[in-house]
């Protein structure tokens, strides 16, 4: 290496050293992942630059030597699934989210009174704000569980649809024991 590399070396070096005396090693971590992120952003703006470059040489070359653009191929429409449709969840959601509330509620209040022996005031602000949490909760599982359901319906009834085959009935046989 030539003088001016090591002296480079040297003066990079020293800033360094500078800045973990002045910033502590934090300090210096979050200098290296900012410098860090302005060169990977740097990096990847030069990439995309040059895949673009090269897609639209591609496409004029194409077009100099009298080449067709590919027609696009029509795609049927689907019919939208029930959960890309605007509809009711069931009655399941708000049900459990009553539920969620007043187990929560009660769960609040009565926390606050036995372990903080709070006032009824707070006892019944506490149980109000317990109750909400307990409505978000429950609002929060029974949605997940209806979409999941709702999922796993629809997916076994197109999987079925493809392979062209009835869904086997769980249900025994009619005068059979069992």
């Amino acid at each position: 290496m030539q003088l001016g590399t090591y002296t480079r070396l040297t003066v990079l070096l020293g800033v360094a050293a500078a800045a973990v005396g002045w910033l502590g090693v934090a300090g210096w971590l979050a200098v290296v992942v900012l410098l860090a992120s302005i060169g990977l952003h740097v990096a990847g703006n030069f990439v995309g630059t040059r895949l673009r470059d090269q897609t639209d040489g591609a496409i004029r070359r194409r077009r100099s030597r009298g080449d067709r653009a590919p027609e696009p191929v029509p795609v049927p429409a689907a019919v939208p699934s029930r959960l890309e449709r605007r509809e009711s969840l069931g009655r399941t959601v708000p049900v459990s989210a009553t539920l969620g509330a007043i187990c929560g509620g009660a769960v609040g209040t009565t926390a606050l009174v036995m372990a903080t022996r709070a006032s009824p005031a707070g006892a019944v602000f506490g149980g109000v704000s317990s109750a909400v949490i307990g409505a978000l909760f429950g609002f929060l599982a029974a949605g997940f569980v209806e979409v999941v359901r709702t999922g796993l319906r629809e997916a076994i009834e197109a999987e079925e649809r493809a392979a062209g085959e009835p869904r086997p009935s769980t249900a025994p046989p009619r005068g059979s024991a069992g």
